[in-house]
């Protein structure tokens, strides 16, 4: 996968893109990344990118011909048709669904904002997607757009060392993801479950599924409306009910 980041600060990826996973399925050829100053497309000679908004108002709105320019002289260098994301609080709310599309396309191009917003006709005419993180603004689109990187990196092949940790995370399944354990099985008279070293693969799989489930519908009961609910989970649901 291609990543193109457009942003009036680059150096803000750096510790990101060079840590732990994400620098890990680089050098595994997962993804590659280039960060890119749009101020550089500027036309005028102060290379300015925003100008106060048509009818008055607070702030400074980002103009559209740096980002066009931008965009464009990247998609002059591919074949392929690339994802252009603008990371703005208007935006669907993320979630897991939308990492996993997004990380099944060749290239994704990431639009980073700041100031009081974007001229519309970016919105209208050049993305393809407006995502959001969450219901807060923030200062720029670059945490924003560091976090969706992140969640769709990790689902690409080869990013993780063992691919099955995506497919199990939170919310991959529909589910939020159940309790883990490690060594030592009693620390400070707090115990491992017992099924769990049992070695009974099969009722390990039953619990944690169990697990997941009761989580899910003591935390997070939304995530149950949309889930399809099978005879055996509706029964494990309704066994905690009458405990």
């Amino acid at each position: 996968m291609k990543i193109d980041i457009l942003t009036l600060f680059p150096a803000m990826f750096e510790g990101v893109m060079q840590s732990s996973i994400m620098k890990k399925a680089q050098e595994q050829g997962a993804f590659q990344y280039r960060t890119i100053d749009f101020r550089a497309y500027a036309e005028n000679k102060h290379q300015k990118v925003d100008d106060y908004p048509y009818g008055g108002g607070a702030g400074m709105v980002l103009m559209p011909q740096p980002i066009f320019s931008a965009v464009e002289d990247i998609k002059q260098n591919v074949s392929n048709s690339p994802r252009i994301i603008l990371m703005c609080p208007q935006g669907e709310r993320y979630t897991q669904k939308k990492a996993e599309e997004l990380a099944k396309e060749d290239h994704l191009i990431f639009i980073c904002g700041h100031y009081e917003g974007y001229d519309e006709r970016i919105r209208e005419h050049l993305v393809t997607d407006e995502i959001s993180i969450g219901d807060y603004v923030l200062t720029g689109g670059e945490l924003g757009a560091m976090i969706v990187i992140d969640s769709v990196v990790r689902l690409l092949p080869n990013a993780l060392g063992n691919q099955e940790s995506a497919q199990q995370d939170s919310f991959s399944t529909g589910l939020l993801e159940h309790p883990h354990y490690t060594r030592p099985a009693n620390f400070r008279g707090y115990q491992v479950p017992d099924i769990l070293r049992s070695g009974h693969h099969e009722k390990i799989a039953e619990w944690r599924h169990k697990t997941s489930l009761r989580r899910t519908m003591e935390r997070r009961p939304d995530l149950l409306q949309d889930y399809p609910l099978t005879e055996q989970e509706r029964a494990w649901l309704q066994e905690d009910d009458q405990n």
